[in-house]
Order: structure tokens, then C-alpha cells, then sequence
């Protein structure tokens, strides 16, 4: 009995694998989860291994997956293709990643803006008020950042001094001081997740200026 089930189950497997990715769609839009699997198997790691290499970050890029599968069931039942499927799961993931990069492009600008202010003179006006209650709140996740990385950054963001001069000044090699940088502005772009996109959403109804 379990011998012939598992010959069932291989030649079910078999038949899914051998649909062509038109057939496959058909498939989903009727509510076939075995079809839907095989789509997913078919063409997941590729997308996965290019959303990785673009994102260099395995948890967005296993997130953003799974997000374009999602969606893909979600809209099964409309889902119109005016190409190869391929083409289409590539487009798609194509728009996410240029999303999140351009997302992530626009919250570093603004973080610079603020890290690079964060020292100036404290003002009375409503504005500056809010925005110097920012900057205190930038200062202190820089303050938490390691010894060495914390140094690197001061030196960087608020003394103005190249990568070279930083080097030269600690003994350090110009990959390694770039590194620490960049870690620095990492660690505080996922600190400060939430209070920059609060800003972002500020700055762009034109509440509130940075400049």
C-alpha cells in the first residue's frame, strides 16, 4: 500500500514538473496548490540568488521571495501574462528591489543630513525644536556605537576628514575605514528605522525642512 502511494505521489510530482509555465498559471488560477509549489520550486532560487546579490542581505532578499509568492497566489485568479513567466516573476522582483533600494538611498541621504547636523547650535523656533530633539536622539545610538566605530564615525561625519586622512591619522588601511563607516550608517539606519521614516513622511508634506 505505502509502496503504491509513494509511485502516486512520484508520478503526480512528475506531471507538474513536466507543465509548461503556461499551463502552470492555468493551473493556479484554478486553485492548484501543486502547481503553484511547482512554480515556486521552478524559479524561487534563481530569483532569490539575484534579490541577494542586489540587496546583499539574505533576510530581505528571502523576505522580498516570499512576498513576490505571495502575491503571485493572491492574484492568481487575475493574473494576465503577456510573456514568459520568467520574464514576468523577474520584472516583478525587479520593481521590489528597486523600491527598497531607492527607499533605503532616500533614508541615507536624510540620515546624513541629520548626523552631519546633529551638533549645531540649538534654536527656539517649533521646527528646530523637533528637529533638535532628533538630533539628541541620533547622538545618543552614535554614542552606543563600538569605541573604534564610534571614533571612525566622529572623524568622518563630524570633523570632515576623508578616508585617507583617517587612515593615515589611526594606522589604519582605507578598506578598513570605509568598512567602519558603513557599518556605523548600517547600525543606524536599523536603530533609527522608525524615527526616519517618520521624518521622511514630514519632510516630504513640507513640514519640516532639513536645509
Amino acid at each position: 500500500m505505502l509502496a503504491q502511494i509513494g509511485f502516486k505521489m512520484k508520478n503526480r510530482i512528475t506531471l507538474y514538473q513536466s507543465c509548461t509555465d503556461i499551463e502552470l498559471v492555468y493551473l493556479i488560477s484554478e486553485d492548484n496548490h501543486e502547481a503553484y509549489r511547482e512554480i515556486y520550486n521552478r524559479y524561487a532560487g534563481v530569483l532569490y540568488l539575484h534579490a541577494r546579490r542586489k540587496l546583499n542581505d539574505r533576510e530581505e532578499a528571502r523576505d522580498l521571495i516570499q512576498e513576490l509568492f505571495i502575491s503571485l497566489w493572491n492574484n492568481r485568479n487575475t493574473l494576465t501574462l503577456h510573456s514568459h513567466l520568467s520574464a514576468y516573476l523577474y520584472r516583478a522582483i525587479r520593481y521590489k528591489i528597486i523600491n527598497i533600494l531607492s527607499r533605503k538611498k532616500l533614508e541615507m541621504t536624510y540620515m546624513d543630513a541629520m548626523i552631519g547636523a546633529y551638533t549645531c547650535e540649538p534654536t527656539m523656533t517649533d521646527h528646530q525644536l523637533r528637529e533638535n530633539e532628533l538630533k539628541r536622539l541620533i547622538e545618543k545610538e552614535v554614542n552606543g556605537l563600538p569605541p573604534k566605530m564610534r571614533k571612525i564615525f566622529h572623524m568622518s561625519r563630524q570633523l570632515n576628514f576623508s578616508h585617507r586622512e583617517i587612515a593615515e591619522k589611526l594606522d589604519l588601511s582605507e578598506a578598513t575605514v570605509k568598512k567602519q563607516v558603513n557599518n556605523a550608517l548600517k547600525v543606524l539606519r536599523i536603530k533609527l528605522g522608525t524615527l526616519l521614516s517618520v521624518l521622511l513622511i514630514i519632510v516630504m508634506l513640507g513640514i519640516y525642512k532639513l536645509w
